[in-house]
Formats: structure tokens, sequence, C-alpha cells
């Protein structure tokens, strides 16, 4: 199923679509795109993952956009273009661009201390374990906001680990969706950190504290600061913290055991309007919204005559900011990888076990979705699922899928 024979519901909000073209007239094969739906389908069928949108684009034009499968395992439905879907940490990247912004209208720098804006930050130790014990020990630097962006900043996720610190975590009610991203940001600030800032990359909850950043600078909540400079301008209509009632019939569900592990699998509801508006993964998108999204990256930051950031903004976010002292222990990070500002790098041709190119950049979602940006072939995919457990797998097959059909 191409783009032009996927269902539509008709009441969906009018989010521009992007152009199409036929696959080969953007250098890709049709054959070996059709190949990559029927994959998905086997893992459908096979009772993997309840369904999937899977949409490549390349030199600014969809050749391929396809939805596989069911919308929620319990119905009937089948998942369509415009169902909706949690993207989790693909939030992160949007957030990301929202502070480079603030950072171009003059606002801070890159290198200012994240106390200066939550003061709170100022007060932190590194919990340094000895014998089972945390031992507090001071700051060698403070945490700059870059060290937000990169994940240098020594703030963990509860996740991650389940050493001292993450426990500290674990035990608070930094999961809750009940507070705000100021009480939220007083909470982490009042935790140790795992680490000097900038001695290690850690995956984080750095992208929810520059949130509050963005809250503190803007004088707006997140959410409002995102639809007024980057939502609203890229006509993504269907990006925000919660969705409304009425599209109760769109929302993408995954299954309530995991397949393969038998764990239960909880996902927030889509739409309830959380009082938190987590910059670090609270968002809920559209495949299409988030192609808009994309082709903005792609583009070097404008879509449709809308310039969102400037390409030396962007350049510098999809470079790698990682310094070879940093060190680097998470299954996150690919071999051949590194990390710029909200987004992961390519940094070298071999190593990491997929194809793509050197300076590819991208993210993913706690629940499935991934998308990535390769400037030197001019294209970008985007794919949703909401498939925890198999998240990693199916990232991995679809990088496979997509560079096969590239001629």
């Amino acid at each position: 199923m191409n783009a032009q024979t996927a269902p539509k519901h008709a009441a969906a909000p009018q989010t521009p679509s992007l152009p199409h073209a036929k696959p080969e007239q953007i250098g890709l094969s049709t054959a070996r795109l059709q190949r990559m739906s029927d994959a998905f389908k086997r893992e459908v069928d096979k009772g993997t993952l309840p369904g999937a949108t899977v949409l490549v684009a390349r030199r600014g034009q969809i050749g391929w956009f396809d939805a596989i499968g069911r919308q929620a395992p319990i119905l009937s439905a089948p998942m369509a273009q415009d169902s909706i879907f949690r993207i989790f940490s693909m939030t992160k990247p949007i957030v990301s661009i929202g502070v480079m912004m603030l950072i171009e209208d003059g606002h801070f720098l890159l290198s200012d201390p994240v106390a200066k804006f939550i003061p709170e930050f100022g007060g932190q130790k590194v919990g340094v374990e000895h014998n089972g014990q945390l031992e507090l020990v001071p700051l060698k630097r403070q945490m700059t906001v870059q060290d937000l962006l990169r994940h240098t900043s020594g703030i963990t996720y509860d996740h991650t680990g389940n050493g001292l610190v993450q426990q500290l975590y674990q035990q608070s009610r930094l999961r809750s969706r009940k507070i705000t991203n100021a009480e939220h940001a007083v909470m982490v600030a009042s935790m140790p950190l795992i680490c000097q800032p900038g001695a290690e990359w850690n995956y984080s909850r750095s992208t929810d504290i520059l949130g509050r950043i963005i809250e503190v600078i803007s004088g707006k909540s997140l959410g409002a600061f995102l639809t007024e400079r980057i939502l609203a301008p890229l006509q993504m209509a269907e990006t925000a913290f919660h969705t409304a009632e009425e599209n109760a019939g769109r929302l993408a569900e995954a299954f309530p055991t995991d397949p393969w592990n038998g764990d239960k699998v909880q996902l927030f509801n889509m739409l309830e309007k959380p009082v938190m508006e987590s910059g670090g993964g609270g968002l809920v998108s559209t495949t299409m919204d988030y192609a808009r999204f994309s082709q903005m990256l792609l583009n070097g930051g404008t879509l449709d005559g809308v310039r969102i950031v400037s390409r030396k903004t962007l350049e510098l976010m999809a470079s790698d900011h990682l310094a070879p002292s940093v060190k680097v222990n998470s299954p996150l990070m690919p071999a051949g990888h590194g990390f710029g500002l909200g987004f992961a790098v390519r940094t070298h041709d071999g190593m990491a076990p997929f194809p793509g190119s050197r300076g590819n950049f991208f993210w993913s979602g706690m629940a499935g979705t991934f998308f990535w940006i390769d400037p030197k072939e001019d294209l970008f995919a985007v794919f949703m699922m909401q498939g925890p457990g198999q998240r990693e797998y199916i990232r991995t097959m679809l990088r496979n899928l997509v560079y096969a059909a590239v001629e």
C-alpha cells in the first residue's frame, strides 16, 4: 500500500501533506519498498506488533507511506496514516529545537549554567557509591545548558539502571504526570547527580529540565511555547501533550502484555491532559506531523517558506558534541555514533551493525517510534508503532529495509 491507497479518516484535522512522488522518480525502488512493508506485515502476522506506519521521503517528496496491521490489538480498526501515537522521547528533538530558537533570540548561551534559570541546581552534589552507601561530593564545575542538550549533565533516568542515585529517582514522584514542570525540576535538583557534569553520557531527564528553562525564559507553558514557535508554523496540527476525546477512535495502542517476554505494558492515556508537560517524553503525534518536522530538519531548518532555526544552528545540533574523554556505556548509543544537541549522530561509515551515512542524525521513542535524517542521501524516514519491547529490533530492521531500497 503506497501513499495513494492507505485508508483515511474523514474527521481528521487537516495537517497538510508533503509532496508525493513515485519511488523511482526520487531514487527509490518500489519493489524493495514493498518488500519492506511485507516484512512488517510478517511481524504483524507473527503477533510481534499490532500495527505500524512507515514513511520514506527523498529529495523533498514522499515515496512511500504505508499503514500496516491494526491500530490496537483488541480492536479490528486497521492502522491508518493518521493514527495517533505516543512519541515519548521523540519529544526531545522538538524541545531541543525550541531551546536553540531561544539561543538564536539572544536569551542565553549554551555555556550558561542551569542554575542561572533554576537556582535549585546551584546546590547539587554528585553521589558516589562506596560500600553500598552514597557519598556526596562537590561539583567540579556547574552543569550547563549544553550538558542538558547532549545528556552529559549528570542527571539520570530511574529506568536506565539500579544504582543508588537511580533508586532515589525510583522512590520519588518524578514519574507523576500530576506535578508541574517547575515542581519536577526542583525535585530533580534535590537529587544527587550520577556523575560529574561533562564526564559521562547518561540518557536522562535533562530534556525535561530544558522544557522548564523554556518556560522560565518565555513566561509561557512549554506546550504553549512549542505550539506558537514550532508546531503551528510547521502546521503540525495534531502534535500536543494530549489529544481530544473525539480522537479516541484514532489512538494506536500496544499489546497489554509484551509478546516476547510476557511483561505487562502500561502506557499513558493520550486523552488525559497532564499537569506536567514532559519535554523529555510527553508529546503525542501523527506520522505526517513528524514527517513535516523531519523535512524541516532535512531542509536545514525551513519548510514551506517558514524558517524555524538557521542552517548553521542546525549544523551545530547535528554535530557530535561528545569529547573523547566522555565515558559512554549505554545500549542506546550504537557503535560508530556520538551525540549532538538533541540527536544521536553517526560519526563513522562502519562500526554500527546497520547501514546509513556519516552525518545521519536521529532519535526514537520508548514505545517504538523512530525517525532519522540522512542529509547525504537527501532522505528521511518516520516509523510509528506502539511496541516497547520490540523497538530496538525493529529500528535496525527498518534501517536495513529502507537503505535496501535506495538506488
